[in-house]
């Protein structure tokens, strides 16, 4: 059987990404990414971790503060924009897009931030590092976001970046796809 989307996504970064790296989880959520981030770099890693939900934060240190890795990750109450603020490179940066699972569904990421938030990602990303976007599409401005995104990343470099499509063309109910961006070596 085929690897689903999120499977594809761990992998893709579990193949680039060392114990010490910084790493970016730029749609927080209920921390499930933060956590595997966390202990893909270990304690002498750091993970930087973005939401704009109060809830999102709640979970997420809980959930860390359960495994015992919530010293590696810093947690920031703010949009996945604020990614333009980290100053060293980055190894890998996942964004889950759409809305907080068991949260507000009226509250979503939106196409124009979410890519002033890849543009940004795509500046701290070192080579050879990989940005994954999981795309949730099956809600009201999921459409919009998916159609924003896919288009911006059709115009990226290809001499600077690597762009993937993983996706179940057969599949019903708008299932979600992995877009992957690597940046390439010097």
């Amino acid at each position: 059987m085929f690897p689903n989307v999120l499977e594809v996504a761990r992998k893709l970064i579990k193949e680039r990404v060392k114990a010490g790296e910084t790493v970016i989880d730029a749609t927080m959520g209920n921390g499930n990414d933060t956590l595997f981030l966390a202990q893909l770099v270990q304690d002498t890693g750091k993970v930087i971790a973005y939401d704009i939900q109060p809830l999102a934060m709640e979970k997420t240190r809980e959930r860390l503060e359960r495994e015992g890795v919530a010293g590696w990750v810093a947690m920031r109450l703010a949009s996945h924009e604020e990614i333009e603020t980290v100053e060293e490179p980055v190894g890998a940066i996942m964004f889950n897009l759409g809305y907080l699972p068991g949260g507000d569904k009226e509250i979503t990421t939106q196409a124009a931030s979410t890519i002033r938030a890849i543009e940004s990602g795509l500046r701290v990303l070192r080579p050879g590092g990989v940005m994954t976007v999981m795309i949730y599409w099956g809600h009201q401005a999921g459409e919009a976001e998916k159609a924003a995104v896919e288009s911006y990343c059709q115009s990226i470099s290809q001499l600077d970046y690597l762009v993937l499509k993983y996706q179940y063309i057969n599949q019903q109910n708008q299932a979600p796809f992995l877009l992957a961006i690597e940046r390439r070596e010097l």
